[in-house]
């Protein structure tokens, strides 16, 4: 086809549109669009034709005759196709060309322990399915997070395991509707219909607050940080329940949240028990906070458990070494790991069946140790 060049001008006020007519033929040929509109995905092609999500792929990738399905319908599917200008997505492309075999692991902070045992868990896991691992950290940043998606959708990869920062649900959503699987864990988001594995928070807060108000505690202190996702407004929710439902009292204490490589938290929870010396048992959300606040502790010579018992959410293995050993709350790692896993290869191995959302909650263990002893 010759090159031809079209400039027009578009301002309102001056232009003629009878002047666009003989040119929107070539403009529709060549696949240009004057108005913006939705991507259409295989799932909008199904529905509008009244046929299965499993027809329209199989006609996409050419296997129309190798599944008995009517040159009709075939024929209609093709026809609507060209009509909406659908574009093959990452997943139909796959289909076609092959798998990456490459799956995208972006985790809050992959020098943690708990994300790096969840990472190691599942490369493993990966390697036997002959899948290899990505791995990065999005230190809970959203614009960070962003720039890593649409660097790794570029990179062609076949599916993203993604701990999701504050604000992401935009760009998980356009993933979903590329036809990328995606597995949220750690958290999840209510807005974006997605699959997850995540642990129970809300049960095993309100466990752990429990076992600190039946071994004596009635000044408590739930040390957390400002954040209002899934994970931690669920540990919120069930220490205040617990609370709610026996004669205790009881502080809420938030700070930013904070990579490990950065100091401060220490300085304000050593502000923080100062202030609150009829403070007698101690509930950290999460397993850094109560490093720092068991230093803090220390410092001020409060002794565990004789002065202030201690349970921390996240077991982990310093917890075992520290004199007197932290009581603390395991989550399954192993089990989570696999449970990833298991999701994210099924939803590969269903790529033209459209995308059907998997929600697992696993339960905890608490391990009971010396800190909230009598």
């Amino acid at each position: 086809m010759p090159y031809t060049k079209i400039c027009i001008n578009l301002n309102p006020f001056s232009f003629d549109f009878n002047l666009l007519k003989p040119h929107i033929a070539l403009l529709s040929e060549w696949g240009f669009y004057f108005m913006a509109k939705k991507r259409v995905s295989i799932k909008d092609i199904a529905k509008a034709l009244g046929v299965s999500i499993t027809t329209v792929s199989f006609i996409i990738n050419g296997k129309a005759r190798e599944q008995r399905i009517s040159d009709e319908v075939t024929q209609k599917v093709k026809k609507y196709i060209k009509e909406v200008g659908y574009k093959p997505s990452h997943i139909a492309q796959s289909l076609r060309l092959g798998k990456s075999k490459i799956i995208v692991f972006m985790a809050e902070d992959i020098s943690n322990q708990f994300f790096a045992s969840i990472a190691r868990f599942i490369e493993e896991r990966a390697y036997k399915s002959g899948y290899k691992i990505i791995y990065c950290s999005t230190d809970n940043n959203f614009e960070k997070a962003k720039e890593l998606i649409s660097t790794f959708k570029r990179r062609n990869v076949d599916g993203f395991i993604i701990t999701p920062t504050p604000n992401i649900e935009e760009s998980i959503h356009d993933l979903i509707e590329e036809e990328f699987p995606v597995v949220l864990f750690d958290r999840w988001l209510p807005e974006v219909n997605c699959s997850y594995v995540i642990v129970e928070n809300k049960e095993s807060a309100y466990e752990a607050t429990q076992h600190l108000i039946e071994e004596g505690c009635k000044n408590l202190a739930f040390v957390t940080v400002e954040s209002d996702q899934t994970q931690m407004m669920d540990r919120s929710s069930g220490f205040t329940e617990a609370v709610k439902e026996s004669d205790v009292n009881a502080f809420e204490f938030r700070l930013k949240f904070h990579n490990l490589s950065e100091v401060g938290p220490y300085e304000e929870l050593l502000d923080f028990f100062k202030s609150k010396k009829e403070i007698d048992g101690v509930f950290f959300a999460t397993n850094y906070l109560a490093f720092e606040g068991l230093q803090a502790l220390d410092t001020l010579q409060r002794s565990i458990p004789h002065d202030v018992k201690v349970v921390s959410f996240d077991d982990h293995y310093f917890f075992n070494l520290y004199k007197p050993k932290i009581t603390a709350i395991e989550q399954p790692l192993e089990l989570l790991s696999e449970k990833l896993m298991e999701t994210m290869l099924s939803h590969l191995d269903e790529l033209n069946l459209g995308y059907s959302p998997v929600r697992l909650v696993l339960p905890n263990k608490l391990n009971k140790r010396e800190s909230t002893e009598n």
